[in-house]
């Protein structure tokens, strides 16, 4: 900035105060005008004392908004060890105007408030004393009976560091009775910081692996423009098992030569040890991790680590893209198609979004992989925004993908089979079980049954908070997958009394049951966010099926996430058109790519692999598309469905999502913000307005929920949409009524 004007800076004042959720102005002192920029930490007067607030600079402007005689000084520049970034404010900026949130919220988000955790320390006593001193003390100790100190003095000649835990455990000796020894200069109490990791027993070995001909081509291709300082984001698209993780590795090694930065997103169903243990045996301690399953201490610790440079490599879900990177050079997003990359709450924000700004931002590079892309995701590699990599083969010499075949449950059924298991099935498990080979069994619902109804008066127990039915969880815990309510499963219907109550539907619980029943030599294992609770609980799973303790193994989704056993050659998927009928426009690419995962698990050693789709419409082209691994086929029928109904990533689509307490309240402002846009005639941008409708679910933990919807060509016109809407909800009549907006 030139100093010869006034400048004034838009100021965030402390993101931890709800109340201060709009930029204030503050004039810049001439001194200060040189170290100030985008993203600065400052200290400013607010309110009625006297006191300074942190604050960060989101602006700068050379005409005042308001008064200038009521515009204050900024105090002074902050303490630049809060490790705030420019990028990451100005991506807080990016997220608060494309995704409707407001700057707090999307400041809380890239710039997480961490909760201070106690450091984790260690102590240990060392002998500073020459032996003709320890001696002496020795002596003294002896003469005036000290035992503790005489174990201790006798300890410290043998080994001239010990432990305090050792010292208070097996020398009997407590810390201070150690102070007289410290106070002569025998010993020293030394106190050091132990950083809490998850990745305690893994071996660091630089492994790495010989790359082929195509995972080879992909790496050279990425070097070639990177060096060059291209930036165009990269598709590296996969089949299962293809070896795009190596690829990676190589992709991160290059950049970490270069003394840059890698931040590595995975979805949070995917984060286990197996896979990071796979990147830290080559880049062993450069790396940090996060997961929801990591203490806070650890949490903190290895934020800790990112923020001083002790790491160079940051793994997690979409929380990691925010990693304090000064630095950085490298974004991947692997599985990019996974759901679990968009945030459900403000700022509803898109990973894969966020990562093409923050990249852009930092000046690095993006690269998204999967072997099932986002239909986003390919159609921008189809026109060339991104540029695309192939991986057509698997990694593995002699792997090729399974053969899939689909089953019919309608034929099954009017043959009398009204078991789970399809005739073809049962004969594959049997099959594989004689062989010593090993089955995985995909379901993609958990629980015991989808739900319980009465058989008298046909009526569901259903959750007293939302209008959904409760889930049967074991022989008798109900639980709402909403809000989390929990009941014991009554004796009676609630409703009319009757005795007579089932539950309806197959869960991982049922259908664990149902192949133990089927299969009763087979050695059976569950993996689901029941069993898979605690910090290693699905860890202890893969393990144990790994390890070869188990023949079969039941789970949701969970189980076919970048898992990879070579001795996996069949795999059951138990109810593929589950997710067919789903109130949602992505439903069949959902199902899709859920298939095509789960078939990719099998035959990924040496052995070939089967695949046994069983459907209750096998005529389905996301069904049909998945067996034959036919992307592109699916791509084609999928993107003619969306752009004759406007879908994304044909159009834009804008969802805003009302909720209250109070039922006339959530109908008073979702009328009052469809009329809004309405009188604007939004068909002169090029929109269409549909709505407002229940969501849904239109009650969820006591709150009623509605829906409003409109469609544009793209994303711009629907911001200024967005904003006719927000000016409305802002009325103090709709102060009870929750926004949250969704812009695909």
């Amino acid at each position: 900035m030139k100093t010869e004007k006034t400048w004034y800076a838009d100021v965030i004042v402390d993101i931890s105060q709800a109340s201060a959720d709009r930029p204030f102005q503050y004039r810049v002192p001439p001194e200060m005008v040189p170290g100030l920029h985008v993203g600065s930490a400052v200290r400013v007067p607010f309110g009625n004392g006297k006191s300074l607030r942190n604050g960060f600079v989101i602006g700068f402007r050379d005409t005042p908004e308001i008064d200038p005689a009521r515009i204050r000084d900024i105090g002074e520049i902050g303490d630049s060890r809060l490790g705030v970034q420019s990028q990451l404010i100005a991506l807080a900026a990016w997220m608060k105007e494309t995704c409707g949130a407001t700057m707090n919220q999307a400041l809380r988000t890239v710039l997480p408030v961490k909760q201070r955790i106690r450091p984790k320390e260690k102590k240990a006593i060392r002998l500073l004393a020459s032996p003709e001193a320890l001696a002496q003390a020795s002596a003294l100790a002896a003469r005036r009976g000290y035992r503790g100190r005489m174990r201790l003095l006798a300890a410290l000649r043998e080994t001239p560091e010990i432990p305090m835990e050792i010292a208070r455990n097996q020398l009997r000796i407590a810390e201070p009775q150690l102070r007289p020894l410290e106070e002569q200069g025998i010993i020293a109490i030394e106190t050091q910081r132990v950083l809490r990791t998850p990745l305690t027993g893994a071996k660091e070995a630089g492994k790495t692996v010989e790359l082929n001909p195509e995972q080879q081509s992909a790496v050279d291709s990425f070097i070639e423009n990177y060096d060059r300082g291209d930036r165009k984001p990269i598709l590296l698209f996969g089949i299962t098992g293809s070896g795009k993780t190596e690829v990676y590795m190589e992709m991160m090694a290059h950049v970490l030569r270069q003394g840059k930065e890698v931040i590595l997103l995975i979805p949070e169903i995917s984060l286990t040890y197996q896979t990071v243990f796979r990147f830290y045996r080559r880049f062993g301690s450069r790396i940090a991790i996060l997961n929801s399953r990591l203490s806070a201490g650890e949490r903190y610790d290895q934020w800790e680590m990112a923020e001083r440079g002790d790491v160079q490599i940051m793994i997690g879900p979409r929380s990691a893209l925010f990693a304090p990177f000064r630095n950085l050079g490298l974004i991947i997003i692997d599985e990019e198609h996974e759901t679990s990359y968009k945030s459900e709450q403000a700022p509803r924000y898109h990973a894969r979004e966020a990562a093409m700004e923050r990249a852009r931002l930092a000046g690095a590079a993006l690269v998204l992989g999967s072997a099932t892309p986002s239909l986003e995701s390919y159609r921008r590699a189809l026109t060339g925004e991104y540029r695309l990599l192939r991986l057509t083969r698997r990694a593995a010499a002699g792997s090729v993908l399974p053969k899939a075949g689909i089953v019919d449950m309608r034929r099954e059924l009017a043959l009398g089979n009204r078991t789970i298991f399809s005739g073809v099935l049962r004969e594959a498990v049997e099959d594989r079980l004689r062989r010593g080979e090993q089955v995985m069994l995909f379901i993609n619902r958990r629980g015991f049954s989808n739900f319980v109804s009465c058989r008298s008066c046909g009526k569901p127990i259903r959750c007293p908070h939302c209008d959904v039915s409760l889930t049967l969880h074991g022989r008798n815990r109900l639980v709402c997958h909403y809000c989390g309510y929990e009941m014991r499963l009554p004796d009676r219907c609630p409703a009319c009394g009757s005795p007579y109550l089932a539950g309806f539907g197959t869960g991982t619980q049922k259908l664990e049951e149902m192949t133990r029943t089927a299969f009763p030599r087979a050695r059976v294992l569950r993996m689901d966010a029941d069993t898979a609770k605690g910090k290693e609980g699905g860890q202890k799973i893969l393990e144990a099926f790994g390890a070869g303790e188990a023949d079969i193994l039941v789970g949701t989704q969970m189980i076919v996430k970048g898992h990879d056993f070579g001795n996996v050659t069949l795999v059951g998927i138990m109810a593929a058109d589950l997710s067919l009928n789903t109130p949602d426009f992505r439903a069949a690419e959902r199902t899709f790519q859920l298939i095509t995962q789960a078939a990719g698990r099998a035959g990924r050693g040496s052995r070939p692999g089967q695949v046994l789709i069983q459907t209750y419409e096998p005529g389905h082209y996301a069904v049909r598309a998945a067996a034959a691994q036919d992307y592109e086929g699916f791509y084609r029928q999928e993107m003619a469905y969306r752009e004759a109904a406007g879908y994304p990533p044909a159009g834009a689509m804008l969802s805003v999502f009302f909720s209250a307490g109070r039922e006339k309240d959530v109908i008073a402002c979702a009328d009052a913000c469809a009329d809004a846009v309405r009188a604007v005639h939004p068909e002169n941008y090029g929109a269409r307005a549909v709505g407002p409708a229940d969501a849904p679910v239109y009650r969820v933990k006591d709150a009623f929920r509605k829906i409003f919807y409109v469609k544009a060509g793209d994303c711009a016109i629907l911001i200024k949409i967005r904003k006719i809407i927000a000016k409305t909800a802002a009325d103090p009549a709709f102060s009870r009524v929750l926004l949250l907006y969704d812009l695909q």
